[in-house]
């Protein structure tokens, strides 16, 4: 096993072992925090959460309710890709590839130059602002497209490690937002 498969592992762990109520708790933390950094962006592009990730769609609903343009991605698995979808609701969203929400039946085709940052999932983080993700690379090899797009993780303290291994196709973070604040890097 390599050192990413055992870090992936032992980071699905701590965040399965958080109870349903200690995600609840620090997800509405990490929202709040959240919102305070993306008042300043008008085109927001973000994950639609799935269990145990920190829950995404209370920060989609308060974003689209403030006139927010929000993207989710689509992922393409055969091409190993993104395409984002601009989603009007979160009522829109139906469990698709690797059960992630999307907006399939309602795609509306967004262009990532139109974002401005990008919410990211993942699995840990470290000091330095390296994010280790499930292992695919979609949001690698999307954000080396992109790179005007802010970087900003989110995640539960919990899934800080001393340091992520990398290689040279990872993109670090510019931000990451837990439950204890917002650090920049």
């Amino acid at each position: 096993m390599t050192d990413k498969a055992a870090l992936r592992l032992e980071l699905k762990e701590r965040r399965f072992a958080l109870s349903l109520g200690e995600r609840r708790e620090k997800g509405c933390a990490v929202t709040a925090f959240a919102e305070e950094v993306l008042f300043g962006y008008h085109h927001v592009l973000a994950y639609a959460a799935k269990d145990p990730e920190v829950e995404t769609l209370v920060l989609i609903n308060r974003l689209l309710a403030s006139g927010k343009t929000v993207a989710v991605p689509i992922i393409e698995k055969e091409t190993r890709t993104l395409r984002l979808s601009r989603l009007m609701s979160v009522r829109d969203l139906e469990p698709s590839t690797f059960n992630v929400p999307e907006p399939l039946s309602k795609e509306v085709p967004v262009s990532p130059a139109e974002m401005e940052c990008v919410l990211l999932p993942l699995l840990g983080f470290d000091r330095q602002g390296n994010r280790i993700g499930y292992g695919a690379g979609y949001y690698d090899r999307f954000l080396v497209q992109n790179p005007h797009l802010k970087k900003i993780g989110l995640a539960y303290a919990c899934q800080e490690v001393e340091a992520v291994p990398t290689e040279e196709n990872d993109i670090p973070l510019d931000m990451v937002i837990t439950e204890n604040g917002i650090r920049e890097f």
